[in-house]
């Protein structure tokens, strides 16, 4: 949903660009070159036949890229659109200064409005690298329209640029310091709501008091010592791993706390809470991106897991991970049926569900992390842990 959101907000900056874009440039373009031809600025005799040509593959150009625009938007490739459509007026428009002053009496004259909406609304795309990108570009064609002409004037029109996009980059840092705020207030609340959600099930079962929180610390150290991920991208990971087991809410009590053996009913129903839970969030936004850890966290290397049974590399590799996490935990804490094993026999049977319950590869990273693990799980115990610099407050007492 996320992902949807922003693809959709992309679409429509996008579409409001272009629209901003062609509008200013054939308006420009006519009052420039055509119905204003007597400008003081303007001279006759430069326009060579070769520039009279270039301008009509200039507009044949810009024009074919309408519909590509157009049909790249529908193909969900939004992203692309802006680079390429400030390549063509980019190339397009260097020839065509270069052709048009290269043998004129005339000084070089300011760049044109297009570029100032370029410049200007370049940040609603909210994006650092397209700003960077149209900034240099337009330097680059300066600084070559420059070389080839030899007019110190080109300096002017340079000057008003840089000025141009200092304010385009102080608009863009307001709104991505705007955004930066709003994401910290959400995901504060989130945090708040998850472990509101967290005590609430273990209000209903005392024995997973802290293993949430455990979890989620377990397999955030050894997502990160993959070093496949950037710390951003592990942020919803976190909390989908906090609601790992939200599904058991609908566990019945008599069920969820036996002391004795679960009888294969019983055992069906308990095996339903990754489902229950991956529907319980599927609606959240940024935790959704991650609602196969909730749903896959017991599915088996071997294929013998729930509540789908994949195998192999078929299994979420985050799910996989939580799913050692998850495992150890269980392990190394007490349960109504039977009191927690030593952290030495928890690493001894990891070890032994290497290629049967576990990834392989994920247990040879465990041999490396188990040390990290053992002193989360004291820290934990303790009260609280300390994840990117915040301290989190465990609900364990």
């Amino acid at each position: 949903m996320k992902k949807t959101s922003l693809l959709q907000e992309e679409k429509h900056s996008t579409i409001l660009f272009l629209w901003l874009f062609y509008v200013v440039f054939f308006v420009y373009e006519i009052l420039y070159n055509n119905l204003f031809p007597a400008f003081p600025w303007s001279d006759a005799n430069a326009k060579s036949t070769i520039w009279y040509d270039f301008m009509f593959v200039k507009y044949g150009v810009m024009i074919a890229l309408i519909p590509l625009s157009i049909y790249l938007i529908k193909k969900e490739q939004t992203e692309s659109v802006k680079y390429i459509l400030f390549f063509g007026y980019f190339l397009t428009n260097v020839i065509s200064d270069i052709l048009y002053y290269k043998d004129s009496t005339l000084t070089y004259t300011s760049g044109n409005m297009v570029e100032l909406v370029v410049v200007l609304f370049a940040p609603i795309f909210v994006n650092k690298k397209f700003t960077y990108f149209i900034t240099v570009g337009l330097l680059l064609k300066y600084i070559l329209v420059g070389i080839f002409i030899q007019d110190p004037l080109i300096l002017f029109p340079i000057s008003i640029l840089i000025v141009l996009s200092f304010i385009s980059f102080v608009l863009l840092h307001r709104f991505l310091n705007y955004i930066k705020a709003l994401k910290y207030s959400y995901d504060e609340q989130l945090e708040g709501i998850v472990k509101g959600v967290i005590a609430i099930l273990e209000l209903k079962d005392p024995y997973t008091r802290g293993h949430s929180e455990r979890v989620a610390a377990y397999a955030m150290n050894m997502a990160e010592a993959t070093e496949k991920f950037k710390p951003s991208e592990l942020n919803y990971f976190y909390y989908a791993c906090l609601l790992h087991d939200i599904g058991k809410v609908n566990i019945p009590d008599s069920i969820l706390t036996k002391s004795g053996r679960l009888t294969d009913e019983e055992y069906s129903i308990i095996k339903t809470h990754p489902v229950v839970g991956a529907e319980a969030i599927r609606d959240v936004d940024g935790i959704a991106d991650n609602i196969e850890v909730i749903y896959h966290h017991h599915e088996r290397w071997d294929g013998k897991g729930y509540p789908d049974g994949l195998a192999g590399g078929d299994i979420p590799f985050l799910a996989r991970i939580t799913a050692v996490a998850d495992a150890f935990d269980a392990m190394t804490s007490s349960r109504s049926y039977r009191p927690a094993l030593q952290f030495e026999e928890a690493y001894k049977r990891i070890l032994d569900g290497q290629g049967s319950q576990f990834d392989p590869q994920l247990i040879e990273l465990f041999k490396q992390v188990y040390p990290q693990w053992m002193q989360i799980s004291k820290t934990y115990r303790k009260g609280m842990y300390m994840r990117g610099g915040e301290k989190r407050e465990n609900s364990q007492t």
